[in-house]
């Protein structure tokens, strides 16, 4: 058997930009890492499931290594990727993606390209979850954008959780912000992205999608 595989978990979208986007990650990581097997597993909406590819990868690997491509700790970490791993003896998972410094490098960069004034109010959208660790997770998020970029930082949520964007947005707007701007913290594509744009705010960013901090992040939590 081989020593060691990395199984890299999403949460699994239905939306085609977002899926093409999470497989185009993956194929990064596996160009990162030409001496290791690296799968693509989810928890929710898309198949194979986590527990299936560990199922599989573990008949040629002694060891596993297990990435959730998740922004915060969660249902899906705690519980989904905990129980898969823990019935798969030789496996172990590490921390979800975020926060993480270099992922609000990357949500600063993609407030410069829309070049927006740096005193611009920055709305963090993040997905939402009943996990109290979620929302702490995002509020350390949040710090991090806050200590490189020079005008105001709230957070609000896509779904489940408030504050609503909508509702941020126009808390800033009331605050006399003369300019707001979505920084969106989700990975990739779909619903919540969209619902981003009829919040209300003068711009908003890309997804962090699959760019170089993104995939930095990814192998260093490899190493």
């Amino acid at each position: 058997m081989e020593q060691s595989a990395a199984v890299l978990v999403a949460h699994g979208t239905r939306d085609a930009r977002g899926a093409d986007t999470v497989r185009r990650l993956a194929d990064r990581v596996a160009d990162a890492l030409p001496s290791q097997e690296v799968c693509l597993a989810y928890v929710d909406v898309q198949e194979p499931l986590v527990g299936e590819v560990l199922d599989d990868v573990m008949t040629r690997h002694e060891s596993v290594v297990v990435v959730p491509l998740l922004l915060t700790r969660g249902f899906h970490v705690d519980v989904d990727i905990a129980e898969a791993v823990a019935a798969h003896p030789g496996s172990r998972a590490v921390a979800q993606l975020g926060p993480d410094p270099l992922l609000a490098e990357r949500m600063v960069q993609g407030l410069l390209a829309l070049d927006v004034p740096s005193t611009a109010h920055v709305v963090m959208v993040a997905a939402g979850s009943s996990r109290a660790e979620a929302a702490e997770d995002v509020e350390a998020a949040a710090d991090q954008l806050d200590e490189r970029w020079a005008g105001p930082v709230t957070v609000a949520y896509a779904a489940g959780t408030a504050p609503t964007v909508p509702d941020a947005v126009a808390a800033a707007r009331a605050e006399e912000a003369t300019s707001v701007v979505v920084a969106s913290y989700l990975l990739a594509e779909g619903s919540f992205h969209d619902r981003l744009a009829d919040a209300g705010a003068d711009h908003v960013t890309e997804p962090l999608g699959d760019d170089d901090a993104v995939l930095a992040v990814i192998l260093s939590r490899l190493s």
